[in-house]
């Protein structure tokens, strides 16, 4: 009877009960930052819940959000969940076609947008069916074609600063983001209270990145992108000061903020950490003289930047391993007592693989017929998982969520992995072949499937080569039966997506090698284009 629901309305108030004093700082332009406090930051949460109330939002419905990471999207993560509707932060970047699936499948009724990205959604807006009103995440609007409209001060003013917030079951729905990058369209990944309660407990974790009142915290990983890891959550829940780069993501604002605001964890794919090697060499300045934990997740990182991070900048590195429907966490770096005792070169392989199940996570590897295969760091198998937090359902879509579990209830990932003797995890391949470029997901199947609709293409596939910067690029192989070049493939695949998605080379094959069961093989094609070319370079 002296329980209570596991909401994330209590992280939202133990921050302003307990650490009201404590920062959320923005980087808003070149040499421009916004502060405030979380008891400043709960004030306009409460108002922008009432705005919400006199929109005529239920309890259930959704909001969108096409933001970067700033002050004004964080109040967003809280507003819409804490008066017991749901947030959908929608990822800019993907192709059009995706964007109108996904709010339409959301029934999206509002969308919050970054002035950066309305073009984005102007370019779509007719075709959203459930969108009632767009709010600009500005002090005012910017000439748009978007209606109604209005500006995210003008939404939340005279609005009351405190808000009865609603007891919530903590199995309410607070959030949805969709995968990217697999087969067919992306599939929406419903977040819930209890979960997400029990994720930040997770992330607070000693043995996991031992989050703390006593931390900076700055998730360089956009808002966006699951949940911004769930560091923005694991910032209120701890009372940390949290530090948001806004749009301004380059190395040398990173670089700046984390010297200047004396942020003590970072959260970036390893791109911007190799970036911000190159930029720092020897660190001689001393800007990270802060940085106690450097958390990388995606890919993992090269032995040499473990080492220089560790020797040099003394902001040793920690990756982690997880995904969408894991909220995202299942692994991390940690050195157990009996890795300690092992060699330096050793330790540091291990270092390089994504870690160990945190605690609440039990990993397994299954082969095809379903059966466990040993843990003897060799041994290949696809990796099921189990926790508290992670996804039961995928939203709408019973056959998906049908083929992601097996019959006794575990997640099957889609990834490739071995387990070794000291429980270290290692993916070392994908089931889906998806092409992870900097952090984000390509789906090699939408880029085939489009090029083959090209009148001169009789054959197309798309492999994922190493890249110097992004880890993975796409490069096509395509076969001719007709008139096409280079530029007519790349005009071509710019009608239905991004720059970033495009191949970064064509070849152009006679023919292309196929399995014995038919299928087009990939790696053959991998192997072939390791052993002629080698990593793509990093273009200047």
């Amino acid at each position: 009877m002296f329980d209570y629901e596991l909401t994330i309305t209590t992280f939202l108030e133990r921050a302003t009960e307990r650490f009201g004093h404590k920062e959320i700082v923005t980087k808003t332009g070149k040499d421009t930052l916004h502060r405030y406090t979380y008891a400043d930051a709960y004030e306009r949460i409460a108002q922008l819940a009432h705005a919400l109330d006199d929109c005529g939002l239920d309890a259930g419905d959704r909001i969108a959000t096409m933001a970067a990471n700033h002050y004004r999207h964080y109040e967003l993560y809280f507003g819409p969940a804490c008066s017991e509707r749901s947030v959908h932060t929608v990822n800019h970047r993907l192709p059009d076609e995706h964007l109108v699936h996904m709010i339409n499948e959301a029934e999206d009724r509002l969308v919050f947008v970054d002035p950066a990205f309305l073009e984005t959604v102007e370019g779509v807006a007719d075709e959203l069916e459930t969108v009632e009103r767009y709010v600009v995440l500005d002090d005012d609007v910017p000439e748009t074609t978007l209606d109604p409209v209005v500006d995210y001060e003008s939404f939340i003013a005279d609005y009351p600063t405190e808000y009865d917030w609603p007891d919530i079951d903590e199995e309410t729905e607070f959030g949805l983001c969709y995968t990217s990058g697999t087969t067919g369209m992306p599939k929406g990944v419903p977040y819930y209270h209890r979960k997400m309660f029990l994720h930040t407990l997770m992330h607070s974790h000693t043995d996991v990145f031992g989050i703390s009142e006593n931390d900076t915290v700055m998730p360089v990983v956009p808002m966006f992108h699951v949940n911004g890891w769930g560091l923005p959550y694991t910032a209120t829940f701890c009372g940390s000061k949290l530090v948001l780069p806004g749009g301004h993501t380059s190395v040398d604002h990173i670089a700046d903020l984390i010297d200047g605001e004396s942020v003590s964890v970072a959260a970036a794919v390893p791109t911007v950490w190799i970036d911000m090697e190159k930029r720092l060499g020897d660190d001689e300045e001393g800007v990270l003289d802060s940085l106690k934990k450097t958390l990388i997740g995606g890919s993992s990182p090269p032995e040499s930047l473990i080492r220089k991070y560790d020797n040099v900048y003394e902001a040793p590195i920690y990756q982690g391993y997880g995904m969408t429907e894991a909220s995202p966490h299942l692994a991390n770096t940690l050195m157990t007592t009996e890795a300690q005792s092992l060699p330096e070169d050793e330790r540091y392989q291990l270092r390089m693989k994504p870690g160990i199940p945190a605690p609440g996570v039990r990993l397994e590897l299954r082969d095809d017929d379903g059966e466990p295969v040993e843990q003897d760091g060799e041994s290949k198998g696809e990796i099921h998982a189990r926790a508290p937090w992670l996804i039961d359902e995928y939203y709408e879509r019973p056959e998906a969520t049908e083929a992601a579990f097996s019959e006794d209830g575990w997640f099957k990932t889609g990834d490739i992995g071995t387990i070794d003797e000291y429980g270290y995890l290692s993916v070392v391949d994908r089931v889906d072949d998806v092409i992870k470029s900097g952090g984000e997901w390509i789906s090699s199947i939408e880029l085939e499937n489009e090029l083959m609709g090209h009148d001169a293409v009789e054959e197309a596939v798309v492999i994922s080569a190493d890249h110097a910067k992004w880890q993975e690029r796409p490069v096509a192989y395509v076969v001719i039966d007709g008139d096409a070049t280079e530029d007519d493939l790349r005009d071509h695949l710019l009608q239905r997506f991004p720059k970033w998605w495009l191949p970064d080379q064509f070849i152009f094959v006679e023919d292309v090698p196929r399995t014995t069961t038919g299928k087009f093989d990939k790696v053959r094609l991998r192997e072939s284009f390791a052993e002629e070319f080698g990593t793509l370079p990093t273009e200047e």
